[in-house]
């Protein structure tokens, strides 16, 4: 199977946290909550929405990534990683595709849908997922230190299911991509509210 130099691997991760955090900094910081909470349809969900969802996940990753890498034993960084065969499907189910398109559809699991669960819709939604992203650059600065492959990573809906480090990040770090792909959508939609 095909391995990464792991630097490189950290590093355009790093570049996609960084875009993010860019984005959601010069498009939504300003916004006020009519256009925060506007949907372009029942069934999709607003920009909040979509930033209380990924600080959800944020909530649960990040914890475990700060954990798991300070408290091992693989402290060794190894010049390559390969992805195992599981954690190449989850992360290739969240990659973009070429033209930034979201190629496949899922639907959250309850805990962290804020429309089945709205105790995760966060006030300040946009200011907790800046903070957020940056302790996501620490995380991946903190990985440049550690084996990404002997890493294990529970997955948020089994404990069982684990991940490589360097898996699960890619994981994390391409579905924050997405619904930041879904957050443009949002705003370039025609009927977006333009004033708060």
């Amino acid at each position: 199977m095909k391995g990464y130099l792991s630097i490189e691997l950290l590093s355009n991760l790093k570049q996609i946290t960084n875009s993010n955090i860019a984005l959601v900094s010069k498009k939504c910081i300003h916004l006020g909550q009519n256009q925060l909470s506007w949907r372009s349809s029942k069934e999709n969900w607003s920009i909040q929405e979509v930033l209380s969802h990924l600080n959800s996940y944020s909530d649960f990753y990040h914890k475990v990534f700060i954990d798991k890498i300070k408290n091992t034993k693989h402290d060794n960084a190894k010049e390559t990683f390969v992805p195992s065969p599981l954690g190449r499907s989850a992360w290739k189910s969240m990659k973009l595709g070429r033209l930034n398109n979201i190629k496949r559809k899922f639907r959250a699991p309850k805990a962290f849908n804020p429309t089945l669960n709205t105790t995760i819709i966060e006030e300040h939604a946009v200011r907790n997922f800046i903070n957020n992203q940056d302790q996501l650059l620490n995380i991946l600065e903190l990985a440049e230190q550690v084996n990404l492959k002997k890493i294990k990573i529970p997955i948020s809906i089994s404990k069982i299911v684990r991940l490589r480090l360097g898996d699960a990040l890619m994981f994390v770090i391409y579905h924050n991509e997405r619904h930041i792909q879904q957050i443009r959508n949002i705003l370039n939609h025609p009927n977006f509210p333009k004033k708060k």
